[in-house]
């Protein structure tokens, strides 16, 4: 906690609010509710590794509730999948919630690394197996595209409820277990199996998180897992990164955002994996 760092707190709080801002940007930029930024950020801060899953939980609210914000003025959102996720993972996430409990913090930080790294190869390799090498001719033959044509997601095939459920189920779990938002596992399948475009998926997962992060954060505090010291500032960190980071999406091409999502993503579990794992010796 805050009070057992020692001598005045003002920078770790102060530190503690630009880290918010980091994942605010990058809970709208990438659809991955943030935490996989402030959940290391906050360990380095001297939080244990069980306050560092539960205190990054409140944040993930405000963040996903300020770039859906945006997301949805630009007409990004596909709410069937969206909404789908985020009803089944809310019943899942308490179920991810209690099993923390039961797990060393350690292990838990590892697989945060272990997860973080899948997520950022996968979208990276999806990206390049659905790039077109072929230029579009009728692209090519329109002199003056619409602007619009780049904010409105493309048309997608809709998707079964029973495959969009459980994968909601899976991003649920995994966001109460590790205090991630969820994105992580949402949007490599997304844009992957489910073939939706990134910057979609992007949005309909940060519309997911938000549904789902509010049981996880309720089992998280009657569990005792949030340090608020550490919570407030993020809260109050992401809600303009958030903006910033929707803005910087909606305003990028889904090749640019799928390379600083894989991109981000691998480096912050190499070195997360990397130093908790030194921990155990």
């Amino acid at each position: 906690m805050l009070s057992q760092i020692g001598g005045p707190d003002w920078w770790v709080y102060l530190l503690t609010f630009l880290v918010g801002v980091g994942a605010g940007v990058l809970s709208a930029l990438l659809g991955v509710g943030g935490a996989v930024v402030t959940t290391p950020a906050i360990r380095v801060l001297g939080a244990t590794p069980i306050l560092a899953v539960g205190s990054t939980v409140p944040a993930i609210l405000p963040a996903a509730i300020s770039g859906t914000w945006r997301y949805a003025k630009a007409g990004l959102v596909d709410w069937r999948a969206a909404l789908g996720l985020g009803i089944s993972g809310a019943v899942f996430a308490v179920g991810g919630a209690l099993t923390s409990s039961l797990i060393d913090g350690r292990i838990l930080m590892l697989l945060t690394a272990f997860l973080m790294f899948w997520s950022g190869i996968s979208v990276v390799r999806g990206g390049r197996s659905s790039a077109d090498p072929s230029p579009d001719p009728s692209a090519a033959s329109d002199p003056s595209p619409d602007p619009e044509d780049s904010l409105a997601p493309a048309l997608v095939p809709k998707h079964s409820l029973p495959v969009i459920g459980s994968l909601g189920a899976a991003s649920g779990f995994v966001a109460g277990l590790l205090g991630l938002g969820g994105g992580i596992i949402m949007v490599p399948v997304l844009t992957g199996p489910l073939k939706i475009p990134m910057k979609s998926a992007v949005a309909s997962s940060l519309v997911a998180v938000a549904i789902f992060s509010i049981p996880a954060l309720i089992t998280h505090i009657i569990l005792g897992h949030v340090d608020w010291g550490f919570a407030l500032p993020l809260m109050l960190g992401v809600i303009p990164g958030a903006q910033i980071g929707a803005r910087i999406t909606i305003g990028s091409s889904d090749r640019l955002i799928r390379l600083l999502f894989g991109a981000l993503i691998i480096v912050l579990a190499l070195v997360y994996g990397i130093s908790e794992a030194l921990a155990f010796f």
